[in-house]
């Protein structure tokens, strides 16, 4: 269960942060921030972002346990 959330948070930082960083028209380098086109919707989504974010909220979750 403790995974579920941090996915769902790591998923709400990535498109924040993207969002915010992609809107601009850069890439951030490293976070390789890219236009996701998903039907006739489109935002952008950063895949090492989501990952690390994940991760972090996953670590912060098994320490309040």
């Amino acid at each position: 269960m403790d995974m579920i959330k941090a996915l769902t948070l790591g998923a709400i930082l990535s498109a924040t942060l993207a969002m915010v960083i992609g809107s601009q028209g850069v890439s951030a380098g490293p976070l390789a921030i890219h236009m996701v086109h998903l039907a006739q919707a489109k935002f952008f989504w950063s895949w090492p972002i989501f990952l690390s974010g994940s991760g972090l909220a996953w670590g912060i979750l098994l320490l309040q346990r």
